[in-house]
């Protein structure tokens, strides 16, 4: 955590997320800065927090290290609001002059008691996850084709079974909630066609993952396979349930609009080349 001071005022502020044992941070998911600051022109505050992080991360990160990604959440009509769209834009103009570059705005996703659910409609069959194989094998099927930036990204990097078991590791398996919850979606016939991660992040219940294999797309199986992960921790009369998507995958963005949920916030991802 840094501050930018002028004698005792506090200019702007960083700090950096990481989880306990990481050698280096995650995320940089605060980056503040005074908009009111005397005397000084609006158009020239984004230096206070560029220099800021500019020399936070000289002394956080190795030389010649990848800054980690910078995530903001920001109201849903940002671009529109005409006073959280110049402060949302002053922030990422501070990170773009030091050579960030937004990689992809997604939509922060809620669904509220009293939505309804759809009935099982009976063209699909669900069951718990068998073991942690089953689920990597079918984690490893379904990005091809991904419309989610992050996996594409990782696919240029790595082999899709690495990034499968690196979300797996990272992600999934650290879920609180139990795993009774995770649900394989299957033919009548017993064929899977996609899966459905329910958990809890800590904070909420969540989809955590929701997918189709590609064999299977474009027969809207998908939601039958959201009512179902919606289904599952509604039971336990949850006071929400949340998600989210990128905002170019309309497919998926679609589905959980029909599902009833509400987009409550916007997320905004800042990476480094």
């Amino acid at each position: 955590m840094w501050v930018a001071l002028r004698g005792d005022r506090l200019l702007a502020r960083a700090a950096w997320w990481s989880r306990p044992g990481d050698r280096l941070p995650r995320y940089l998911d605060i980056l503040d800065v005074d908009d009111g600051v005397d005397g000084v022109p609006a158009a020239e505050r984004p230096e206070f927090a560029a220099r800021l992080v500019r020399t936070a991360l000289s002394d956080i990160l190795p030389a010649g290290t990848r800054p980690p990604e910078y995530t903001r959440f920001v109201p849903p009509d940002w671009r529109e609001d005409t006073l959280v769209g110049p402060a949302v834009r002053a922030r990422m103009t501070a990170l773009e002059s030091l050579g960030a570059r937004l990689f992809v705005e997604r939509l922060r996703l809620e669904w509220r008691p009293g939505t309804p659910i759809p009935e099982p409609r009976g063209r699909l069959t669900f069951r718990p996850v068998h073991d942690a194989d089953e689920l990597l094998a079918l984690m490893t099927g379904v990005l091809a084709g991904t419309l989610d930036a992050h996996g594409r990204d990782e696919l240029t990097r790595m082999t899709a079974r690495e990034s499968a078991v690196a979300q797996y590791d990272d992600e999934l398996a650290r879920y609180a909630g139990p795993k009774e919850w995770w649900r394989i979606a299957t033919l009548p016939d017993g064929e899977p066609l996609g899966f459905v991660i329910p958990a809890h992040n800590g904070y909420n219940p969540v989809i955590a993952y929701i997918a189709v294999l590609p064999a299977y797309r474009g027969n809207g199986y998908v939601d039958d396979i959201l009512a179902e992960g919606t289904r599952v921790p509604a039971a336990q009369d949850v006071p929400r349930i949340r998600a989210a998507t990128d905002l170019g995958n309309v497919p998926m963005a679609n589905a959980f609009r029909r599902a009833g949920y509400v987009n409550f916030e916007r997320e905004i991802n800042m990476t480094w080349r």
